[in-house]
């Protein structure tokens, strides 16, 4: 698989992006975008700019496995992204998963309370902080299988 690896942590405020650079196994926080209209093509232009092979966006399922309105609001937001690269040369070709996100804010909280960090205060930083989970959760999984986590987007309806 060719190209760095995007993880997006869509929220009704704001959308934690990480990235992945080609070949690399560590995920880093890359930016908070606002979300309203103005998302999908920040989201697009991210691919764009970091050469993404695969954009992870985080599925928020309910506990029990579920899918609720987030989850359904996710899915919708993974196929506006794919809407708006397909077709693009510059873009090239690029796989847009939906990946299990249960629990990674909680699991980013707490690493960010360990580190010191207000979470109250951080909001925009916590959203990168649940994308660097959702990635590296992706990237080891990749790892582990040598295929790409999660389900394609178009397909997961």
């Amino acid at each position: 698989m060719t190209g760095s690896r995007l993880a997006v942590d869509v929220g009704t405020v704001r959308i934690g992006v990480a990235v992945a650079a080609a070949g690399s196994s560590l995920a880093m926080p890359l930016e908070t975008v606002a979300a309203g209209a103005d998302a999908v093509p920040r989201i697009a232009g991210l691919v764009r700019r970091e050469d993404a092979g695969i954009v992870y966006i985080g599925d928020p399922l309910r506990l029990d496995g579920t899918v609720g309105p987030a989850a359904e609001a996710a899915r919708a937001f993974a196929r506006e992204v794919a809407r708006a690269l397909a077709g693009d040369e510059a873009s090239g070709t690029v796989e847009i998963r939906m990946v299990d996100e249960r629990l990674t804010s909680a699991q980013s909280a707490k690493g960010m309370r360990a580190a010191g960090r207000n979470t109250r205060k951080s909001r925009s930083v916590l959203d990168q902080a649940a994308a660097v989970t959702i990635l590296q959760n992706a990237l080891d999984r990749e790892r582990a299988t040598g295929r790409p986590a999660g389900t394609n987007a178009e397909q997961d309806d």
